[in-house]
């Protein structure tokens, strides 16, 4: 088989990964759709309208599945209404960093379509953005949890100083992957590690299970992050559903770039030029991307990736078989071969 076709297999194999794991919780999810629309409700109109228009952005509710998985994995039921809420509550959470996220990156879209910034002014969805977190915790008291809103506080802690620590780097070249890792964990994999334990904690998980799970969790959503910032140079706009090379191009070092750097230390000057200048002056896209393949930069990140994936996998040894184990098991390989 050519390397193409191998790749394209790679691909093929992703695909149907990703629909067994999640037709297997399919009926669940559905009821998370249900159950989102339900919360994003209000009486005040604009509210209304924008959380159906965030709902209907789709998105791959990878946070609810793992929420959903955990708690089966440990011998719970995902498919009762407090495990349903509860993986609602974390796609809100996630939501809410999105709007955020995209008022601070001046993003005008997110799969495919306008983001709520662009349509309606930054204004609207900070304040959009701030409903989404308090109605998601107003909703976790339902569950008179003190375990599951000390995590909910500390993950919404952690996102909001990653967001923060990004700031203080925008247009810094000279990033350590030590940092780098630091605010990927904050923004995006302590809320996967949330997920996972609150799953387990719903499922009545023992406190090696729910140890296992949040270490899956953070693993996991390290790898996640990583490809998706490897996506950033090697994906396209239509497929990514944003536009590629938006990282370096708002100020942020990556990993391939800090590998780029450190392979090359004469490409510091350029990338520091786009990083401050917000485009392609002194070099281009492409002569970029080909630099991060030809040194080995690309694939020593997704080395990273592949690492904190097989962390993610062995977490999971003390859980008991099934096919819910199985899945979150599979999860990691899908995460790695995704295009999106």
């Amino acid at each position: 088989m050519t390397l193409s076709g191998h790749t394209l297999a790679l691909e093929e194999e992703a695909r149907i990964s990703a629909r067994r794991i999640f037709s297997l919780i399919a009926n669940e999810l559905q009821q998370v759709e249900i159950e989102f629309e339900r919360q994003a409700r209000s009486n005040v109109q604009v509210i209304g309208y924008l959380g159906e228009y965030l709902r209907a952005s789709g998105g791959k509710r990878v946070r609810p599945a793992l929420t959903i998985l955990s708690n089966y994995a440990v011998g719970g039921d995902g498919a009762r209404y407090n495990s349903i809420r509860m993986a609602t509550v974390m796609e809100f959470l996630h939501t809410a960093t999105l709007v955020h996220d995209d008022i601070i990156d001046h993003a005008d879209t997110r799969r495919n379509r306008p983001t709520v910034n662009a349509l309606y002014g930054n204004e609207t969805a900070v304040l959009m953005g701030d409903w989404l977190y308090m109605s998601a915790f107003e909703t976790s008291l339902a569950e008179r949890s003190l375990a599951i809103l000390d995590i909910l506080t500390q993950v919404t802690r952690k996102m909001t100083e990653g967001e923060l620590l990004q700031l203080t780097l925008l247009g810094k070249a000279e990033i350590t992957e030590a940092q780098y890792l630091d605010v990927l964990e904050r923004k995006t994999a302590f809320l996967f590690s949330a997920c996972c334990e609150i799953g387990g904690i719903l499922g009545n998980a023992g406190e090696t299970e729910q140890a296992a799970l949040r270490d899956y969790g953070l693993n996991l959503g390290t790898a996640f992050q990583l490809i998706d910032d490897l996506l950033d140079f090697t994906s396209s706009d239509d497929v990514l559903g944003k536009a590629v090379g938006a990282d370096l191009l708002g100020g942020k070092v990556t990993l391939p770039l800090i590998y780029l750097m450190s392979a090359e230390p004469e490409m510091t000057e350029l990338v520091r030029d786009v990083l401050l200048s917000g485009e392609y002056r002194g070099t281009t896209k492409k002569t970029l991307s080909d630099a991060i393949s030809r040194t080995g930069a690309l694939a020593r990140a997704r080395q990273v990736a592949h690492r904190y994936a097989e962390n993610a996998q062995s977490a999971l040894d003390c859980l008991p078989g099934s096919s819910y184990a199985d899945s979150l098991l599979a999860i990691p390989t899908y995460v790695l071969d995704r295009d999106r």
